[in-house]
């Protein structure tokens, strides 16, 4: 809450106080009290909570009884009256205004905005709904006592169920505490939490007035809120009227006080408490103390818990609840050594071993961040240590633990372990898992969970839903033959089987068509002496193939005595529809004593549209609407079946009758226009262009002008789907159907232009926006924040997308530069040694030529020489 809100809620509080000091013969609880009896039945104009409800000017002074706290009432009328605020300039728009994160432009709800006697009629029919609803007294006066509270105000729901005779109960109370709570934590509106905070004073004070004890469940709320926003001042005024309403409740008091001066970081307080748990010793006192230390140990305080536990004797605290709070908060905290040091404390003075055995439980499952296996491995080292056998509630805790963090299997472990120790595992630890094995669909487990089971059953308890859920899994694995064989076993084990097991066999064959074998079902639950009940016909007649099938299980159905049910009506209609048959399922609702009423026919319409693929259904369910005003509920309803699911051409063939049945009234078929455009704008992208494609049927087929409603839903689904084409044509067509642009199609225009990143177009429009109201304004902002954001976004991307493609090239040029380089080198260096080759080739080659040339001459001077010595010896 902002800083106004608390100042206005202290002056609040000041404003009792100082009227207590200047009235000192009153008590604390004095100041409202003295309000007549007469509050019980005109509560809202008593106590003055008129000003709170309708936001409107101070009552004048003239005008209040003559009481002792009239000008004290005065005066808080003048603090909570808020005036008319100003309009702002987009300058001047508060900061967190132009926070807003969500565009939310005004669109037209699912509901249709009639006049106002065709809402009554609705608002009739959806109270009434007496045909095959069945709903408790306490449920039908919770829903009517929050609708009340919501619609005219908890003050004035006090005062009207009053003036119907009806005494407004404890339950009542609690519940419009509850709604002021709600509406308080929901606004950032200073004059709204001041509203909804002083409701629940008068409340409590009212319900002290009439006698009822002011207990926790109360209270919780209340002072749950005061703490969270940190309001001192006002939670000492609650704690008195509270404390007055329940003398008893002080020890629980001192819990919510311990967390107020925590949540508000008053040092100087949690130091005085911690004190006084550490030195008060009365036993009258014992159990504020031990609140005060469970408050404490919720906190991160390690040294503050830890200054009070060396102080303190654990072994003298009455509560083991308490104590369990402990060793669960030096478990968060990491506080190992001192945890043990504690339990060695316990069990020196002999104190009870299975409650040691679950604060070594709770100690270790509190741990953060430890791994299942390291939290059991702790668990065992411990009962080692202080030579404890484990407790069934440490086993049971630790399960628990397990199949919070989905570890079934191992949690499977552990109940073998505990029915190995002899101990008897709860119906509710068994149900949990079975529990978690369906939220995770680990439906092949059912082996190992019933293995466990036929060994240990004499120490497990059994109930109708845990071996439902077995039979059930065993159907989903589609292993039939072994859910019969569970059945037949679950019986030798003294656990009789029950009609809904075998429901569930029914099902799973159902879903595989396997049609005979769902109807051998009937038989083995006939050898069983079981009765079918109204589930079991329902499937019959959902499933069935021919007419004369629903008409024989129908009057099996009778000679059964299973009284109908919603399910079993649905799924007649459901069945016969399938055969073309639907006033065969009117005749039998008719003879079972009902009445196809048009209320009834809208609740199936509602039912079946929920559910793909029923488009026929629905049909003939609208053709038995004979009244106009719910046949036009029901083709609104079967519209908006058509807009989700794409069927076009039915819902220009309803646009159509809706055309001949309100020729004269134009408003009329405009509205349920509207309402068909409406789940266009809220629907994903692939509705925009059912949508378009319904313009323009309109237009063409119907020769009808769309309404300026239709356009602007369009333009808000086209922002939807980011999508500039159809944005500039859904534009176009404001001018071609003559609506003139307004504040609010420049706004939804912006939007889309915005969000289709056009931002040049979306410029020109801005400044065609008037700046003068700060709801606008703000608007502005937050389009501007939220579409300029995801653009900065996708380029921050395309950028990061352009230096990661660059870096790559740089890499593959890089590379390709070396690559030639080295080529180069490679072909430089191999042609140097090709011309080396070639040198020396060529130069032994010439060396050789030159020697051989020279041999040549050497010789042929020798054979001259010879020639000539042989010349001369022949002489």
């Amino acid at each position: 809450m902002r800083a106004p809100t608390v100042r206005k809620l202290c002056t609040l509080s000041t404003l009792f106080r100082s009227h207590l000091q200047n009235n000192p013969k009153k008590n604390p609880s004095s100041v409202i009290t003295s309000i007549p009896c007469e509050t019980q039945q005109h509560f809202q104009s008593d106590l003055y909570l008129s000003t709170l409800k309708l936001h409107g000017p101070s009552p004048p002074e003239d005008d209040l009884p003559d009481l002792d706290f009239a000008p004290a009432t005065a005066q808080l009328s003048n603090i909570l009256y808020t005036p008319p605020v100003k309009k702002l300039g987009c300058e001047e728009v508060d900061d967190q205004e132009k926070e807003k994160s969500v565009l939310e432009i005004p669109v037209i709800r699912d509901s249709l905005n009639v006049d106002a006697s065709m809402r009554r009629k609705d608002v009739g029919r959806e109270r009434k709904q007496k045909w095959i609803f069945k709903y408790t007294g306490d449920e039908r006066s919770d829903r009517l006592m929050n609708i009340c509270a919501r619609k005219l105000g908890t003050t004035a729901t006090v005062d009207v169920f009053g003036r119907l005779g009806r005494e407004t109960g404890l339950k009542e109370y609690n519940g419009l505490i509850k709604v002021c709570i709600k509406k308080a934590r929901a606004t950032n509106d200073e004059n709204i939490s001041v509203e909804e905070i002083s409701k629940t004073y008068y409340l409590l004070k009212l319900m002290r007035e009439c006698g009822f004890q002011l207990e926790e469940q109360t209270y919780r709320p209340v002072l749950e809120y005061i703490i969270d926003m940190g309001l001192v001042q006002e939670f000492q005024l609650f704690y008195d009227v509270i404390q007055a309403g329940n003398p008893s409740s002080t020890s629980q008091l001192g819990y919510y006080e311990m967390l107020l001066w925590i949540r508000v970081n008053n040092e100087e307080m949690i130091r005085d408490i911690c004190e006084y748990i550490t030195v008060e010793e009365s036993k009258d006192t014992s159990a504020l103390r031990e609140s005060y230390l469970l408050a404490l140990c919720e906190s991160d305080r390690k040294t503050q818990i830890l200054d009070v536990l060396k102080n303190i004797d654990i072994t003298k605290i009455t509560s083991a609840k308490s104590i369990s709070n402990i060793f669960q908060s030096l478990g968060r905290l990491l506080l190992e050594s001192d945890a043990e040091n504690l339990l060695l404390d316990l069990t020196a003075c002999d104190y009870d071993a299975d409650h040691v055995s679950n604060f070594i439980a709770c100690y270790a499952v509190s741990i953060p961040n430890l791994a299942v296996e390291d939290i059991i491995s702790k668990i065992e080292n411990l009962h080692d240590v202080l030579e404890v056998l484990p407790s069934s509630s440490a086993y049971e805790k630790l399960i628990l633990y397990c199949c919070s963090t989905h570890k079934v299997d191992v949690a499977l472990d552990i109940v073998e372990k505990m029915c190995e120790a002899g101990f008897k595992l709860s119906t509710h630890v068994l149900q949990t898992i079975v529990q978690i094995c369906e939220e995770t669909y680990d439906y092949i487990l059912v082996h190992r969970i019933y293995s466990i089971i036929r060994c240990h059953h004499h120490h497990l308890e059994l109930n109708g839903e845990i071996c439902r859920c077995l039979v059930q899994f065993c159907v989903r694995i589609k292993d039939f033959q072994r859910a019969y064989e569970m059945v037949n076993e679950l019986q030798e084990m003294n656990f009789k089987p029950t009609t809904a097991m075998y429901n569930a066999i029914m099902a799973g064959y159902f879903r595989e068509k396997n049609i005979g074998g769902a109807l051998k079902v009937l038989k083995h639950m006939q050898d069983a002496n079981l009765k079918p009940d109204s589930q079991t016909f329902s499937y019959l007649f959902s499933n069935c193939e021919k007419e004369e099938d629903i008409d024989k299980y129908y009057q099996e159905m009778k000679q059964s005595g299973v009284n109908p049910t919603k399910q079993i009506f649905m799924a007649l209609i459901n069945g016969y529809a399938a055969c073309g048959e639907l006033e065969k399922a009117k005749q039998e609702i008719k003879n079972a004593g009902h009445l196809l009423e048009p209320k009834a026919v809208i609740y199936l319409i509602d039912e079946f549209r929920h559910i793909s693929g029923e488009l026929e259904v629905l049909l003939l369910l609208l053709k038995e609407l004979s009244d106009l005003d719910y046949w036009v509920d029901g083709c609104y309803r079967v519209i908006q079946y058509c807009v989700e699911n794409n069927h076009l051409s039915t819902a220009v063939d309803l646009f159509k009758q809706l055309k001949d049945n309100f020729k004269n009234d134009e408003l009329m078929t405009e509205v349920l226009f509207d309402g068909a455009y409406s789940v266009v704008a809220g629907s994903e992208s692939t509705h925009l262009q059912f949508g378009m494609d319904l313009l323009w049927a309109i237009k063409d087929e119907l020769g009808l002008v769309p309404s300026r409603q239709c356009l602007d839903f369009l333009l808000s689904a086209c922002a939807q789907s980011k999508d500039l084409n159809n944005t500039r044509l859904v534009w176009r067509e404001y001018e071609v159907c003559g609506y003139p642009y307004n504040v609010l199609s420049y706004l939804r225009m912006y939007q889309a232009l915005l969000a289709s990143g056009d931002h040049r177009s979306a410029e020109v429009i801005l400044k065609k926006i008037p700046r003068d109201d700060a709801e606008i304004c703000s608007l502005i902002l937050a389009c501007q924040k939220t579409y300029v954001k995801i653009k900065s976004l996708e380029l921050e991307k395309e950028k990061q997308k352009f230096k990661s493609v660059e870096g790559v090239k740089k890499k593959k040029d890089v590379k390709s530069v070396e690559g030639e380089t080295k080529e180069k080198k490679i072909i430089s260096i191999e042609g140097e040694k090709k011309k080396k080759n070639v040198t020396s080739v060529e130069g032994s080659k010439k060396k050789k030529n030159v020697t051989s040339v020279e041999e040549e001459k050497k010789k042929k001077k020798k054979k001259k020489k010879k020639k000539a010595t042989e010349e001369k010896k022949i002489e």
